[in-house]
């Protein structure tokens, strides 16, 4: 008689997709927006763990219009937000909606100040998140617009896909429904493939929490959701990935294949003229990688992550979402990271994860009781009976 294979339950998946996804950002945040070759020059070597700010202690002048302290174990506004979203859904108590995020966190970004690892202080989250997810605040706050429009006009980019992993979370086990909350969620922050690619993170988190998903099901499970420019650049990158196993053999490959549905260009700080505009063409560059390295990885944990990393570019979210899939997967994140990270950002990283997962279970409930009327009055209606 064989052992019995461990089968992560629903708390141990969500713990690991959000200590996975901010152990990820932190990691990735350091060599944002740089090339491979440059992160490899600058490093003597692949990133293979938490290191310093790619300018040292000059790290607050450097780049005046983001005088953030990445690196050291700090994470990034992909966390900060991530975590925002969860305390809504603690508020709430309930599947979420674009009115969900007017009601309550664009509030949280605006008027509550936390400990803000990049900046070393405290402060309203509004005063770290870049422009683009300030544009909640100035749409929604002081433009009034309809929450499930207020992302149109913003700059598409992966603002809105890099927080989403709870929206997978608490639909875990049904993707096609993660995706379609996540599209209502995302409407407030953005529009065309930067709000697709919300969907599908969604979709990919939710499916990877079913029990016996592999890196293949959950890329099955988000090519049957996507759509139009953002499928043919899941469907190409992975098609490229499963060519390989180790990520260094598949950095360059998996930017080329990723690379015709791309806007920004090839150099990250220097975007293309027709960068970040809505198109059915097109998609955001960080999801498709982050699910063609959870496949180069097979799905373990430390070699997706740090395959993210060193990719470059926007790296801390593609490591935010490869980290919160790997997580989700089951394979452990290493626990020097994750307590390094959580000390040096000061952050209880599992203290949000608890709270989810008895979130989830109340919503699950309520899903059972929706469910349950509805058959209910369908069967009143003359429609089959259902069965216990």
């Amino acid at each position: 008689m064989q052992p019995k294979t461990h089968q992560n339950t629903l708390d141990e998946r969500i713990t690991g997709a959000l200590v996975g996804a901010a152990v990820g950002d932190a990691l990735g945040g350091p060599v944002e927006g740089y090339a491979p070759e440059q992160i490899l020059e600058r490093h003597g070597g692949r990133v293979h763990g938490i290191v310093g700010p790619w300018h040292g202690d000059e790290w607050r002048t450097a780049r005046p219009l983001a005088p953030y302290h990445k690196g050291d174990g700090h994470v990034t506004d992909d966390t900060l937000m991530t975590h925002a979203l969860v305390r809504v859904y603690a508020r709430v108590r309930d599947h979420l909606d674009a009115y969900a995020i007017a009601d309550h966190l664009v509030p949280d970004l605006m008027t509550e100040p936390r400990w803000i690892p990049e900046l070393q202080s405290e402060a309203l989250p509004l005063q770290r998140i870049f422009l683009a997810e300030k544009w909640l605040v100035a749409r929604i706050h002081y433009g009034h617009a309809d929450p499930r429009e207020a992302g149109t006009g913003n700059i598409v980019n992966c603002g809105a896909a890099m927080y989403m992993a709870p929206v997978g979370l608490v639909n875990a086990a049904d993707p096609r429904a993660a995706y379609a909350e996540a599209l209502d969620v995302a409407g407030a922050h953005q529009s065309s493939y930067g709000r697709e690619a919300a969907g599908v993170l969604a979709a990919a988190v939710a499916a990877a929490c079913t029990p016996g998903a592999t890196p293949d099901s959950v890329v099955s499970a988000c090519l049957a959701l996507a759509k139009d420019g953002t499928r043919a650049a899941i469907e190409r990158v992975c098609e490229e990935a499963v060519r390989h196993t180790d990520f260094e053999s598949a950095l360059r490959p998996l930017r080329e294949a990723v690379t015709p549905y791309d806007t920004v260009g090839p150099d990250y700080r220097a975007p293309s003229l027709g960068a970040r505009r809505p198109s059915r063409l097109h998609a955001i560059e960080e999801l498709p990688v982050a699910l063609g390295m959870v496949l180069v990885a097979r799905g373990d944990y430390r070699h997706a992550v740090l395959g993210a990393v060193n990719y470059g570019r926007d790296c801390d979210s593609i490591a935010t979402m490869a980290g919160a899939l790997a997580g989700a997967l089951g394979s452990p994140v290493p626990e020097d990271w994750a307590k390094t990270v959580a000390e040096a950002s000061r952050l209880d990283l599992w203290e949000p994860a608890a709270t989810l997962a008895a979130v989830t279970r109340e919503i699950f409930d309520r899903d059972v009781a929706r469910r349950r009327a509805h058959e209910q009055a369908f069967a009143s209606l003359g429609g089959p009976e259902c069965s216990d």
